[in-house]
């Protein structure tokens, strides 16, 4: 299967992504991102008040007769997606008000599992020229599994660490693609709805891994390609115009190869090597009567030879009398306790780290 889907990779291919879709191999696309016509085309010319014109999206491919004729569209591709997505692969797929919520229907009608809509805030969005409605400062995505039982790939250590170390919340406030990141052909916008590469940035590192295969059905400009390359992915793009698969093809060309793969990969740290809380004190990092604290310094604990700690009330592990100073069922205990240093708290799950780092 492997060997199968790598003679597609790293490739945009120029066609219509249904047919395409159809003679790729079956269960073999880790995750695929989605940004599919939006069917929002204006119905007359719109002007701001300074008399220039706004481009909306008036190109043929983003043309539908009727609702029924799109949503008959969005059944067609999504239903190759879920063919050739891996069982434990991921759809994420990225519209408006016009169209996401319909998609979001079929995903549903079609057996996928919804897992989040994440709303991309834009904070330099197109201002609403008419003054008869809100002006539009937002999108949506919504990232689902193939199935309700899939194991899906979710890198939440790699988003916690994006998010200076509190988890990641699903409004992300990611401006939109201009200044120097905006392709440009003759003077214009070379695609009207280019998408910010920070946006594919979160989207791919928080749902694949290294080595991953990522399926973009209407690649457009070529975002997820440039993307998939510097985070060490794979790609195949799929685009119907042949002006747009030369300039998708140009900026993947003019990104530089991956150096140090190690530095893509934020490890989970269920799957770190275990570090028991005795070893820091047989080690030296802690000692026998260390006063440990809870961030607030509401309670405090001492550490004993064997490993264990004891509070005013109870003797345990640093779970144990985590929760039962809380009286909370469980706790974190690496987490929860902080050491005193020079008038600091710092989590006593930093020693552990450290002792992991010289073990392996």
């Amino acid at each position: 299967m492997s060997e199968e889907i790598d003679y597609w990779t790293n490739k945009i291919i120029l066609g219509e992504c249904i047919e395409i879709m159809a003679s790729l191999p079956s269960n073999s696309i880790d995750m695929v991102f989605a940004d599919p016509p939006y069917n929002l085309q204006l119905e007359k010319e719109l002007f701001r008040p300074n008399n220039s014109r706004v481009e909306g999206v008036s190109e043929s491919w983003d043309q539908f007769d009727s609702f029924s004729s799109y949503d008959k569209f969005t059944k067609s591709w999504l239903s190759r997606v879920r063919n050739i997505l891996k069982d434990d692969g991921c759809l994420w797929v990225i519209g408006s008000y016009h169209n996401i919520f319909r998609i979001g229907a079929i995903l549903q009608e079609l057996g996928f599992w919804i897992l989040n809509d994440v709303v991309w805030r834009k904070n330099n969005p197109m201002p609403n020229f008419r003054g008869r409605r809100y002006t539009n400062a937002h999108e949506t995505l919504i990232w689902c599994s193939k199935h309700k039982n899939s194991k899906y790939t979710f890198n939440y250590e790699a988003m916690k660490s994006l998010n200076e170390g509190l988890q990641m919340r699903s409004d992300w406030l990611i401006p939109v693609c201009n200044g120097a990141e905006r392709v440009k052909k003759d003077g214009k916008k070379a695609h009207p709805t280019q998408k910010p590469e920070a946006l594919l940035h979160r989207a791919i590192l928080s749902s694949s891994r290294v080595g991953d295969v990522i399926l973009d059905p209407f690649f457009g400009s070529g975002t997820t390609g440039v993307v998939a390359k510097k985070l060490a992915r794979k790609y195949i793009g799929i685009e119907r115009e042949k002006n747009y698969v030369e300039i998708a093809d140009k900026r993947i060309r003019e990104v530089p190869d991956t150096g140090d793969i190690s530095l893509l990969d934020t490890p989970s740290k269920k799957a770190e090597p275990r570090i028991p809380f005795g070893w820091l004190v047989e080690r030296g990092f802690l000692e026998p009567g260390t006063i440990l604290f809870d961030q607030r310094r509401r309670h405090s604990a001492k550490v004993r030879a064997d490993g264990s700690i004891i509070s005013s009330s109870f003797k345990g592990s640093i779970h144990q009398v985590g929760a039962s100073v809380q009286s909370a069922p469980t706790c974190n205990g690496w987490q929860f306790w902080h050491l005193d240093v020079e008038g600091k708290l710092m989590p006593i799950d930093m020693l552990r780290q450290k002792l992991r780092a010289e073990l392996h």
